[in-house]
């Protein structure tokens, strides 16, 4: 189980890094459309908007993952049942979340292909659009990779002896 653990929380520090770094570029970008009034500048709002949104999430799993990973691995030394009782409700509750983000982040995505497809020729709703279109392609992405780990995670904890 302490490999699964590990693998698990490894790779979901490096998303973290992959989360902080997408923000980081979404921000430079938005700030070198703005600053050189490209005309799809509105691209900035949404790509801004959900870097930070990116950055807070990023940046939190990956300075709480390493206590997280030893206290997990201390709790299944000293009393299995118990990680076992209470990682699979955590990790079940994480996976419902799942379910919210990947359904907000498709409406982020349909509703900015609509502006491209339907409000092309106005700068501003284009501009709004192609950006929500890239961060919600990039962050559902990165998501469905997430649930992936997160299912093989809660199924080798189902695995456990009781």
């Amino acid at each position: 189980m302490i490999n699964h653990m590990s693998s698990y929380f490894s790779a979901e520090k490096q998303e973290s890094l992959i989360f902080l770094a997408v923000g980081l570029v979404a921000i430079g970008i938005g700030v070198w459309l703005w600053l050189n009034g490209h005309r799809l500048k509105s691209m900035a709002y949404p790509l801004v908007v959900i870097a930070l949104m990116q950055m807070v999430v990023g940046g939190s799993v990956y300075l709480r993952t390493d206590t997280q990973l030893s206290t997990l691995s201390a709790q299944l030394q000293a009393n299995p049942v118990a990680l076992k009782a209470e990682e699979t409700t955590r990790m079940q509750t994480v996976m419902n979340n799942f379910s919210i983000y990947k359904a907000v982040e498709m409406l982020l995505l349909i509703v900015g292909v609509g502006l491209i497809a339907f409000l092309q020729r106005h700068d501003l709703a284009a501009g709004i659009g192609v950006g929500l279109v890239l961060q919600a392609a990039l962050t559902l992405t990165l998501d469905i990779f997430a649930e992936a780990r997160g299912s093989d995670y809660l199924s080798a904890l189902h695995s456990m002896p009781r």
